[in-house]
């Protein structure tokens, strides 16, 4: 293991933001991670662990020792008539893991296909598009602790997910690097084409026969066609959260703005989709020298070159006061600030 200095992180995020690192590193084996945790470099100064750099916005320098999760293999750990637990390296390429279960048949992830970052990542954001989140086919992770090196497995239970939340963004920030992820996936997939776009898509690919396959495909489509890639334009997906509201709110904002978007929730609340509600304050490719709104996604924000991690964070400041005055929602950043 090789721990070098003053690192530029531009190549480890992807709205692609010239930070440096204090300290950088990489793992590649339970072994190297304890080696690192017994560095001087690792002891002496505070610590960041980074996926695919495809959820953070860098606003200044990193003061710190960032280490690169890349764990890879992907094992089947045991399996039964209806379901296969898959467990995956956090290290890998969430997309790349995604299509492996794909080509085996293994149902629950596709419609979470071509969502950016590493495995490792995505039980800490509960990563979800399309009606599904991890959680709903997350079975355990596998973490170890960033000071003390105990090892530990998380049940779902423990992890405690909310909507883009766990546990690992609260309570335990920062305090565990996470090795696997275990998702119990199934022979018999149930399929969920109900949310956004996904059933027009599949008429457009003239679908006749639902598959996981397909599925995937429809959502790739999709994706790619409103997303803009980060290898051409620096982005890290969707900024801000679908804000949760009162149904008396709702029906409030109904009045004054009839094509309000929303969902109903159990609960009784209503999810209003922050991408229309940005959208109709005028927003929609707003832009400030090379920081921007995307032309064709308002929920994303995006680097046209030479924008500072400040500047993009100063236009979500602009969004969520411009929301706020317009529709008296509060928004909230998705993304993690650095």
């Amino acid at each position: 293991m090789i721990i070098s200095s003053n690192i530029s992180l531009k190549p480890y995020n992807t709205f692609g933001i010239d930070a440096s690192a204090k300290f950088f590193t990489s793992i590649q084996s339970i072994e190297n991670i304890k080696e690192l945790l017994q560095s001087t470099e690792y002891k002496n100064n505070k610590h960041l662990i980074l996926g695919g750099g495809s959820n953070m916005l860098l606003t200044q320098n990193v003061d710190a020792i960032v280490v690169k999760n890349n764990l890879k293999g992907i094992v089947i750990v045991k399996e039964n008539e209806d379901s296969v637990f898959v467990k995956c390296a956090g290290g890998e390429v969430w997309h790349e893991f995604v299509m492996w279960c794909i080509d085996k048949n293994f149902g629950g992830l596709e419609n979470l296909s071509l969502i950016p970052g590493c495995t490792g990542a995505s039980p800490m954001q509960n990563i979800g598009a399309y009606g599904v989140e991890i959680k709903d086919t997350f079975y355990e992770l596998e973490a170890i602790h960033s000071i003390t090196g105990e090892q530990k497995t998380f049940s779902k239970s423990e992890c405690e997910f909310g909507y883009r939340e766990s546990v690992f963004k609260h309570q335990f920030k920062n305090q565990f690097i996470i090795t696997s992820v275990t998702f119990q996936l199934s022979k018999k997939p149930t399929f969920h084409v109900e949310y956004g776009a996904i059933k027009q898509e599949l008429d457009v690919m003239n679908i006749s026969e639902l598959s996981i396959k397909a599925i995937s495909q429809a959502v790739i489509n999709i994706r790619s066609s409103k997303l803009p890639n980060p290898k051409e334009i620096g982005n890290a997906g969707s900024f801000f959260k679908n804000p949760e509201v009162q149904a008396s709110v709702y029906e409030n904002l109904k009045i004054n703005f009839p094509n309000i978007v929303a969902y109903p929730l159990e609960n009784g609340n209503y999810k209003l989709a922050a991408g229309w509600l940005i959208e109709q304050s005028g927003l929609k490719g707003y832009r400030v020298g090379d920081a921007g709104v995307h032309k064709l996604q308002a929920l994303v924000l995006v680097n046209y070159g030479g924008a500072t991690g400040n500047e993009i964070y100063n236009l979500s400041t602009h969004v969520l006061q411009t929301v706020k005055a317009k529709f008296g929602v509060d928004l909230e950043r998705e993304v993690n600030i650095i």
